[in-house]
């Protein structure tokens, strides 16, 4: 088969749209090379990109617009004329957005959706945000031939907020990079530990410094525990951080917790690895890929309830509700003074991990494409 797919994301996302974007297409080349990928983007113009690895992949294509200008409507409106010329059987939105105007005869479209957190939480996002999310998402379903759902929590959203039929919609769940597997040496540990000066025990909490991932929560637990307990926070800063600094002020954490906003990815699966707990006190996610992440670096996690959170951690991790700061702590401090039970939640962690593998992320999506194709 030839394959389309839109890949701006892969190309220019540094976060969880482009990194399933990358994800998906390397598991593919790898895992069924037999078939041809081509990655519709906008013009690179011969930047480093954040996918240049694609150029060097032999089932690969990569077909840029001419010109910088107009990116959008040639990425909207003129690859679909583009897909019967360059011989694509099925094209695949990966961001959930698929081309506006008539849809080629003869070429299924896909389409992917992460999460409709823009319905069940409006008040975190401007209107117009609302608005250019609610009517590309409502489109690409409408048109797509299937859907894939990253979650069965995105799936039945999207039944519930948008009435798509139960049948048009198939769960395919992702992984994290492989790199998360891969056990880090002693040396490497201590000097990642002296160049972000860490304490020696710490909690890891990794996202973005906003609202929606709660990281307030896992601070709030702080009070609760004893003082050699401590917090770091690995993520880009928003406005919400101002929040978090000043109750860190307020209740004199400041030797407590220690903010990373500039975390290289190379030095991201030591600091899973250096953390004795991993909390992910998120109030809503579409899947939730630290928790992956943790669970395969052996950490044991903590996660919060209300979402999808209980799909990527198991039956074996431990949960509260994301409000609940006094039963965060309880479960922080079964963890943090009882190894025996640490090193149980780290097995069973990485047991049920195995059901995230970049092998399962090929093979089940081509599922998807064969059934169309």
């Amino acid at each position: 088969m030839k394959i389309g797919f839109d890949a701006k994301r892969a190309f220019k996302n540094r976060t969880g749209l482009g990194n399933y974007s990358r994800s998906l297409i390397e598991a593919l080349h790898q895992y069924f090379p037999q078939h041809q990928y081509q990655l519709f983007t906008p013009l690179l113009e011969g930047k480093p990109s954040l996918f240049d690895e694609a150029f060097d992949m032999k089932s690969v294509r990569v077909v840029q617009a001419r010109t910088k200008f107009l990116s959008s409507f040639w990425r909207t409106f003129r690859v679909p004329s583009l897909l019967h010329k360059k011989g694509v059987q099925l094209y695949h939105g990966l961001s959930a957005e698929l081309p506006a105007g008539t849809k080629p005869k003869g070429v299924p479209y896909v389409v992917t959706i992460h999460d409709l957190i823009f319905l069940r939480f409006p008040e975190l996002y401007p209107a117009m945000d609302r608005k250019i999310y609610g009517y590309k998402t409502r489109a690409a379903c409408e048109k797509a031939d299937m859907i894939i759902a990253i979650s069965e929590q995105t799936k039945q959203d999207l039944i519930s907020y948008l009435q798509v039929p139960a049948e048009k919609i198939t769960v395919v769940y992702q992984t994290c990079n492989p790199v998360f597997e891969r056990s880090v040496s002693e040396v490497c540990k201590k000097e990642i530990s002296q160049k972000y000066h860490l304490p020696e025990r710490f909690i890891l909490c990794v996202g973005t410094l906003e609202a929606r991932k709660n990281a307030l929560l896992l601070l709030k637990s702080l009070l609760h525990l004893p003082k050699e307990v401590n917090v770091v926070l690995v993520g880009k800063p928003t406005e919400y951080q101002k929040k978090i600094e000043a109750y860190i002020k307020e209740h004199h954490l400041e030797n407590r917790v220690w903010m990373l906003p500039q975390v290289s990815f190379d030095d991201l699966p030591v600091l899973y690895q250096l953390a004795s707990i991993f909390v992910y006190p998120s109030i809503f996610e579409g899947f939730g890929i630290p928790v992956i992440e943790a669970l395969k670096s052996g950490v044991p996690v903590i996660a919060a309830t209300g979402s999808c959170l209980e799909e990527a951690g198991g039956p074996d991790s431990l949960y509260v509700r994301p409000d609940d700061d006094f039963a965060l702590a309880q479960h922080i401090a079964a963890l943090w003074d009882d190894e025996d039970f640490r090193q149980a939640q780290i097995e069973k962690g990485l047991t049920f991990a195995q059901k995230f593998s970049l092998k399962d992320f090929a093979a089940h999506t081509m599922q998807v494409y064969q059934t169309l194709v």
